[in-house]
């Protein structure tokens, strides 16, 4: 999955919750960075991807991440 898809779901739930939409690259921290996003958004992200890429990469449990990019490549890694 290409970072891509990780930039366009972000910026449409900033849209939607009507939140500044600022440059968001790979390097981009996901909570408590420029982002106005909170724990309930990143939730709602990850099942967004989940569910447009058909990719599970939390289905073994839980991995720390803390960037779109770092975001990115876990479902990159779950596609194999």
């Amino acid at each position: 999955m290409s970072f891509d898809l990780v930039r366009t779901e972000l910026t449409q739930i900033l849209t939607d919750k009507s939140a500044p939409v600022v440059e968001i690259t790979p390097d981009t921290v996901l909570l408590n960075g420029p982002l106005d996003i909170d724990s309930l958004d990143l939730a709602t992200l990850v099942v967004t991807l989940e569910e447009a890429t058909g990719l599970q990469p939390f289905r073994e449990g839980f991995v720390l991440f803390h960037t779109a990019g770092e975001l990115g490549a876990l479902f990159t890694k779950a596609a194999g």
